[in-house]
Order: C-alpha cells, then sequence, then structure tokens
C-alpha cells in the first residue's frame, strides 16, 4: 500500500505568488508576469494528461475563484485520505490557505466511487497555532508505518506526535535546513528534502545538520531495507527532493517529478531509479518558481477503499 493508482489534483483558477506562505517557504520567487495563471493552468493540464497517459487515474477538482486561494494547486498539505475510510483535513500555517479546506471535494471523492468513513479533523489546532500540512509535512513509509517529520513552523513537534499515535505510525522526528542569505534555515517542508518509494528513498542527508539525527534518519532506513539514493543540496534546491511514486491499476509504479528536478539529477541517480521504476516528468517552471512547490505538492493520494 505504498503507492496509489489515484490521486486528486486541483485546477488553478487565479494561481498566484503566496506572500504569506514566502514566510517560510524559500523556494518561492515571485516573478512579473501577467500570464502567470495561464501558464500554471498549461503546466497543470499537461502534467494531469501524462499521468493519466500511464493509466494513473487522476481526479480533478476546479478550485473556485472566491475565495482567492493562490496555492490551492497544493492539495496534499489541507488534505489525505487513508485505506482505513479515513479522511484527514490539516491545521495551516498561512491564514488564506485554510480556505482550500472544502467540503464538496471529499463529496466529489465519494462520487467516484470512493468510501470515506469517517473525517480527522486537526484544523482547530489552528487557534493554539499548532501546525500540520499533511503529507507536506509528514513522508509516510505505509508499508512499516513509519512517519518521518522536519519540525519546522510548518510541522508541530507535539501535533505529529498526536497524529502518529491516531494513525498508528512510528514517528521519526528531526531538523533539517537549508542555505537562505548565509543562513541555516528550517525547510518548510518534510517533502522537498525526502521521498519514501517502495523500494527505496531519495534523501538530501546533508541537510539534516545535527549528526544524531542524521544516523537515526539512516538507520531507521536501513531497517525497511530500501535503497538510500541520496541527493545533494543544490539538487534539492531544483526540486529533486519533490517527488511522489505512484501506480497504474495495473499495478506499474512510476516516480513523478518535474523536469526541473529530472535535469537537476546525475546519470547515476537516475539509473538507480529506473532500476526499481520509470520516471514521468513534467514541465512545472511557473508553478516552482511562483508556488515554492512542485510535482510531489500537487497530488493528494487516494488510498480510501472503494464502495
Amino acid at each position: 500500500m505504498q503507492t496509489a493508482s489515484t490521486v486528486l489534483m486541483i485546477e488553478p483558477v487565479n494561481f498566484a505568488y503566496n506572500s504569506q506562505t514566502a514566510e517560510n517557504n524559500f523556494f518561492q520567487i515571485q516573478q512579473k508576469d501577467a500570464d502567470i495563471q495561464q501558464k500554471a493552468l498549461k503546466e497543470f493540464n499537461d502534467f494531469a494528461e501524462k499521468l493519466r497517459s500511464k493509466g494513473v487515474k487522476v481526479i480533478t477538482v476546479k478550485d473556485t475563484a472566491d475565495p482567492h486561494s493562490p496555492d490551492s494547486i497544493f492539495p496534499n498539505n489541507w488534505v489525505s485520505f487513508h485505506k482505513d475510510g479515513r479522511a484527514v483535513l490539516y491545521p495551516m500555517f498561512a491564514l488564506n490557505r485554510r480556505v482550500e479546506r472544502r467540503e464538496d471535494i471529499l463529496e466529489t471523492i465519494i462520487e467516484e466511487g470512493f468510501t470515506i468513513s469517517e473525517v480527522k479533523d486537526y484544523s482547530p489546532f489552528e487557534e493554539e497555532e499548532k501546525y500540520l500540512e499533511g503529507t507536506g509535512s509528514m513522508i509516510f513509509d505505509h508499508d512499516y508505518k513509519i512517519a518521518y517529520g522536519s519540525v519546522s513552523l510548518r510541522l508541530d513537534e507535539d501535533l505529529f506526535r498526536k497524529f502518529c499515535a491516531d494513525f498508528d505510525f512510528t514517528p521519526v522526528i528531526f531538523h533539517s535546513y537549508q542555505n537562505v542569505n548565509d543562513q541555516r534555515l528550517p525547510i518548510y517542508h518534510t517533502n522537498v528534502m525526502m521521498c519514501v518509494a517502495k523500494e527505496f528513498v531519495v534523501i538530501c542527508l546533508d541537510c539534516i545538520d545535527d549528526e544524531m539525527e542524521r544516523e537515526k534518519v539512516q538507520e531507521v532506513i536501513k531497517s525497511t531495507d530500501k535503497e538510500v539514493i541520496e541527493i545533494s543540496e543544490d539538487q534539492l534546491q531544483n526540486f529533486a527532493g519533490n517527488m511522489l511514486q505512484v501506480q497504474n491499476e495495473e499495478g506499474t509504479h512510476f516516480l513523478v517529478m518535474s523536469e526541473t528536478a529530472y535535469r537537476a539529477l546525475t546519470p547515476s541517480q537516475i539509473g538507480k531509479i529506473e532500476n526499481y521504476c520509470e520516471i514521468i516528468y513534467a514541465d512545472l517552471q511557473t508553478i516552482e518558481t511562483n508556488g515554492g512547490g512542485s510535482a510531489r505538492c500537487m497530488l493528494a493520494e487516494i488510498f480510501l477503499p472503494k464502495n
């Protein structure tokens, strides 16, 4: 159950740079371009079509113009769908991202033939300024019931532990950093530095500055018998950690990433990945630059049982 064959994607209506998330998402760069929405929509449609062409089921829901949610293209931060029938709503750091939580999207998932037996809502923790931004902040190893989490303003350690207790995951907690103007600042989401697939893990170990934490993460990965494919901090800056493994309905696996990420990889790294699965990559440059998120952020996996 590590990989899903169905994903949710949110079609952008008014995609834009979000100054609220840019407070601690250092991947964001504001472009002065009147065509950002049009370019983002084309990237979105081309990406969804590439997934569908490989047999991955993509459920798309259109964003709403009002209220304006510039980051709605990244649904994995506010919702996750689990094999026991539970859907989870998450507390979000940015005020203007909280409007992304829409009941009608859950209804659409049900209409597509899936069962939601319970909605687990952690969003009230926003009142305590505690945040846990879904599979942006947490990386799940479903087969081994392990959850990796890098502490930041987007992942509250206590809330992460609570989630893991509620969903029977073993938490692996650490801190990761990136260079920003000659400073080492926390990486906002774990999923930009780490991807767990069925038989391998792509990770930037160099951004875990604490040696004991780095060794602990390596030991946990080793216990799962998954190959470690290391990436550098420069590759991380090109979204090479922001990947997701999916499968089609025939069970064929694919590793999904952006073209930026793919071009940043070495032939050796690509070869190691292709030992396990085919790579799907798409041009997401406008979305990456203005949104500070990439391919993995655009996909909310659906593990729910079918009705």
